[in-house]
């Protein structure tokens, strides 16, 4: 069973969850790896007419129509720029295929529940009730977004038009 810090197994001992790190800014992040279908460079996507400003566009990928949220945008992380370090990463997410613009990807990490604090209520440029924790792993603080909840949002569903 799930329990969104980790799994529990059979006989209740939970084992650690793993989490891909990128990076916004001078911010470490983290998501669910098992959401993670791929990581591309980024390159040209074909704009939308009347998208919200974090949504880049949409890429072809394998025939099948991505949307592309660029993350810096959305959290308001700085000024966007695109060099060569930045990344998509693409995700399976509530039965959506996404793409997620970021400064680029760390390692993937495994976190006990004891190493993931509750997410503060102020202190952050992000909405906490996207933020499913604070990781800890020796002295790197991750900042664990649940992007489940970020692209169920009211304001993600602009992306289901644009499909």
């Amino acid at each position: 069973m799930q329990t969104g810090q980790g799994l529990t197994d059979r006989n209740g001992t939970s084992t650690p969850a793993e989490y891909l790190t990128f990076t916004l800014g001078k911010e470490e992040y983290g998501i669910d790896i098992l959401k993670v279908q791929e990581i591309r460079g980024y390159d040209v996507v074909t704009h939308i007419a009347n998208a919200p400003e974090f949504i880049k566009g949409v890429v072809n990928l394998r025939g099948v129509i991505v949307p592309i949220v660029d993350m810096r945008i959305k959290f308001k992380v700085g000024v966007p720029t695109y060099n060569e370090f930045t990344v998509v990463i693409i995700m399976n997410v509530l039965g959506r295929v996404i793409g997620m613009v970021v400064d680029g990807v760390s390692d993937v990490v495994a976190l006990g529940p004891e190493q993931i604090k509750p997410a503060p209520e102020m202190g952050t440029a992000l909405d906490t009730g996207y933020i499913t924790g604070l990781g800890t792993l020796n002295d790197q603080m991750l900042i664990l977004v649940d992007i489940e909840k970020l692209m169920s949002s009211e304001e993600m569903q602009v992306m289901d038009q644009a499909n």
